[in-house]
């Protein structure tokens, strides 16, 4: 037992220690309060019943309760501590919400001359936009009115500006291209009937989410082909006219979670807390002189949603793909092409780590052939087969590498070995480690980052 110990220098205690107690349970408030009371027991006793004082008169009592009650009075008596000390670890788990109360006498709030706290200028109430239907009738000039207003159906907003961006997901871009401006510097929508349509149904069937996804997934417009003819090229490069699906790198979280989806390492559980896969070292320490402590076994193998986000240091594997940063809300991201992302992709060790998982997965299969491997590692990757000549390709690389691993089987172990999940030790080191190399080469193919 340490007493006084285990912070750091500026948090040690400091004085001196005239009484410790140990006691079996920890104390309620009440409890504590009760042994602050500085008489013994035997002093308390002594004072007449009818002069004790309240923290006395609970003292004597939790002293009978535990040392001189009958047997079954002490064991009910533990009990009862016992289910109380469980209510509160229950009541500690549950999640808590800041929630806010209107004020009886709202505050006045004035418009400040260029920002400044100190030249109050008209006064302001709340309200909405003229320009814009007025609050539902009987709702309260609140946040709960604002929030009736924001999903009544005659707001002709919500629903568009919704499904807009269910649509750009999709489609690289949306209906409206300035998904975060339909005012009046933001571009007129392409398709306005289809726009109101989409909008009336979200609104219809009770802004189901993904029923609307569902709809847009479905359509004979998404369905359709995402090849691209010269003339439709040159007619409509950005195919906002929509005569062939989209064709879009995906996104940086779902370019990681694709590879680890193919590998099998995946993991599909929902919820929970954010969790640090990994990271090339010393990069927290470089900015804020932090060390980045890298999780271990299944949260390393999480969504990319899950990823704890430093602002300061975000995931650098995320950004080399565009993500969005958290310095300000982004809901149009912008894809650029950088020699980064392809260095990420053949030496970050996730994707790395997901060739071996996937190497791992194919040569499992016993009976197949070499091309039948290839040909299962290239369909996981981009759903279909390879053709003839990309078979022949992927063939000719991994007798390549099935030349230099055996010629070197110490670089083969070495590869081998990058990543947490363990090498199945049951497969040839060579030709794991240039099955691995093939995969690796899988998955850094155009096809395979990119939605078509």
């Amino acid at each position: 037992m340490r007493i006084g110990g285990g912070g750091g220098a500026g948090q040690r205690f400091r004085g001196q220690i005239d009484d410790v107690r140990i006691y079996k349970v920890a104390l309620s408030p009440r409890q504590a309060a009760v042994v602050a009371a500085g008489e013994s027991i035997g002093e308390i006793a002594g004072i007449a019943e009818a002069k004790r004082s309240e923290p006395q008169a609970e003292k004597i009592r939790l002293y009978f309760l535990e040392n001189d009650a009958p047997p079954r009075v002490q064991h009910a008596w533990r009990e009862l501590v016992a289910r109380r000390k469980e209510q509160e670890q229950l009541v500690d788990s549950l999640p808590t919400v800041m929630v806010m109360q209107e004020r009886e006498t709202p505050r006045e709030t004035f418009v400040l001359v260029r920002g400044a706290y100190d030249k109050p200028a008209d006064k302001v109430s709340p309200g909405v936009p003229a320009i814009l239907p007025p609050l539902p009738k009987g709702s309260p000039n609140n946040r709960l009115g604002f929030a009736r207003w924001l999903v009544d159906p005659s707001n002709p907003l919500t629903a568009r500006v919704a499904v807009n961006r269910f649509w750009q997901m999709y489609f690289g871009t949306g209906l409206v291209k300035t998904v975060e401006d339909f005012g009046a510097q933001g571009e007129w929508p392409t398709h306005p009937e289809l726009l109101d349509w989409l909008a009336t149904e979200f609104v219809r069937t009770g802004w189901d989410i993904k029923a609307m996804q569902k709809l847009i997934v479905t359509s004979a417009t998404y369905r359709q082909s995402s090849k691209a003819t010269p003339a439709l090229l040159q007619k409509d490069p950005e195919n906002r006219l929509l005569a062939r699906a989209p064709r879009l790198r995906l996104p940086a979280g779902v370019i990681r979670d694709q590879a680890l989806a193919v590998s099998g390492l995946l993991v599909e559980h929902l919820g929970g807390p954010s969790v640090k896969p990994y990271q090339p070292a010393g990069l927290w320490k470089e900015l804020s002189g932090q060390d980045y402590v890298q999780d271990t076994g299944e949260k390393l193998y999480r969504r990319s949603l899950y990823t704890f986000w430093k602002r300061s240091s975000p995931p650098p594997s995320l950004m080399n793909f565009d993500a969005a940063g958290r310095e300000a809300c982004v809901v149009r991201e912008t894809r650029t092409n950088t020699p980064l992302q392809a260095l990420d992709l053949m030496n970050d060790v996730t994707y790395l780590e997901a060739s071996r998982k996937l190497a791992e997965r194919v040569m499992k299969e016993r009976r197949a052939s070499a091309e039948e491997r290839i040909a299962l590692a290239f369909r996981l990757a981009s759903a279909r087969r390879p053709t003839p000549r990309e078979g022949a390709v992927l063939h000719e690389a991994l007798s390549s590498y099935l030349d230099e691993y055996k010629a070197n089987p110490d670089a083969a172990r070495k590869y081998l070995s990058l990543g947490d999940s363990p090498r199945d030790e049951e497969l040839d080191v060579s030709e794991l480690a240039a099955y691995s190399t093939l995969a690796s080469l899988i998955l850094n193919m155009d096809e395979t980052i990119t939605k078509e």
